[in-house]
């Protein structure tokens, strides 16, 4: 969906130090160093980014097309196109994606639910580490 170049811009921000209590909708994208409790839905209708950062804490349910966890989440995650998991996720709650991308040291408590398109298979990548020469 996305190429290196077309992705949505992050056009809001929760700082680090801010709480937000209540759901909370956006368009394109959204970076969270704060604290969240209440759901992070993207508008469906165009492409989003969210992009969850080591520092952050979410309580709620999380829904967009490109999602990217550095932090912690309690409850449900459904990215529509790209999850990635960064090596400090801490994911409690079920996770469903189009495509996963996991560092290691990222951990999930929940199920993985791959979204299919007819028999499509879903697709899985392990980042690993490149060795220096």
């Amino acid at each position: 969906m996305f190429g290196k170049n077309a992705q949505p811009p992050i056009k809001s921000l929760i700082a680090q130090g801010s709480r937000i209590e209540g759901n909370l909708r956006f368009t394109e994208g959204l970076r969270v160093d704060g604290e969240v409790f209440g759901d992070l839905r993207a508008n469906p209708d165009q492409p989003s980014i969210l992009v969850i950062s080591e520092e952050a804490v979410v309580e709620g349910a999380i829904d967009a097309d490109h999602v990217i966890i550095n932090g912690s989440v309690k409850g449900p995650v459904n990215a529509r196109e790209l999850l990635e998991l960064q090596p400090r996720a801490r994911i409690e709650g079920d996770v469903s994606y189009k495509a996963l991308e996991m560092h290691q040291g990222a951990v999930i408590s929940g199920q993985l639910k791959p979204m299919l398109d007819g028999e499509e298979k879903p697709l899985l990548k392990l980042a690993a580490k490149q060795l220096l020469a």
